[in-house]
């Protein structure tokens, strides 16, 4: 192999590496739901969707709920027009239209439009804890896992969930997923003791414990605070240097990082 093609296949690695990692990036906006409040799209919608990746921002961030008859959907409540996802099948889910006019959106329809023309925002993906049992949201990781993997989105993709063995299945089957834990109550050497690659939780957390801001960067943990819309906030958070901040306001967000330059 010569030497230009040692080079250009070192850059093609290099690039996925970075994609995939949150921990190179630095303030980097994760816009929660999609890029929706500002041009009143619906949350978790395609529309949501592709305005955050038309935006360039580094991160956009879904929910995935699995129906009654084993459908991958994508909202954020577990209940979808008073109906309880869980329960419910797929066909009598979409006979409700989002308030864009967008059915319901399954998670394979997610990520390829997540796909399309995107070179610069990381899919964030948060598996719901199923309000059935712990085993139902644990498989529901799986398929996800799965479905991302046949899609050829898993190096553009990284893993989010409240419930923490959701998080360790994941890592059973796929080494290099990139996982972010959401409900705050462990350490971030907790964490890595684990091989989760990073901490997701709500600022008021790092305000309690700011220690773990320090310690998280010690030990190469992904820093990710949510859901952080208040400018007082947002510039506390952009002056610890967290990797990732996720937003309902990513618009402003950005203004309050250009200021900061």
């Amino acid at each position: 192999m010569n030497s230009v093609k040692i080079f250009s296949i070192s850059l093609f690695l290099a690039a996925a590496i970075i994609f995939q990692s949150c921990s190179i990036k630095e303030n980097a906006i994760v816009a929660h739901r999609g890029a929706w409040k500002k041009n009143n799209f619906p949350e978790n919608s395609i529309a949501s969707l592709r305005h955050a990746i038309d935006l360039k921002l580094p991160g956009s961030e879904f929910d995935v709920w699995r129906t009654a008859d084993d459908s991958l959907v994508i909202n954020h409540d577990a209940h979808y027009n008073k109906m309880l996802i869980e329960e419910t099948t797929y066909a009598d889910l979409i006979k409700f239209k989002l308030s864009n006019g967008e059915k319901l959106p399954t998670l394979r329809e997610y990520i390829s439009e997540g796909k399309k023309n995107n070179k610069h925002t990381l899919l964030v993906c948060e598996i719901k804890p199923s309000e059935i049992s712990k085993e139902r949201g644990q498989k529901t990781a799986l398929i996800s896992v799965e479905i991302i993997k046949k899609l050829k989105a898993d190096k553009i993709t990284c893993y989010i969930s409240f419930d923490y063995e959701i998080l360790k299945q994941i890592r059973r089957i796929d080494s290099k997923a990139s996982l972010q834990y959401l409900e705050g109550n462990k350490s971030p050497k907790e964490v890595k003791t684990d091989n989760i690659n990073g901490v997701d939780y709500h600022y008021s957390v790092f305000k309690k414990h700011p220690e773990w801001i320090k310690e998280a960067k010690e030990n190469n943990i992904i820093l990710n605070a949510w859901t952080v819309n208040d400018p007082a906030d947002m510039d506390w958070i952009i002056e610890h240097k967290f990797n990732y901040i996720t937003t309902n306001e990513p618009e402003l967000l950005n203004e309050r990082l250009q200021k900061k330059k």
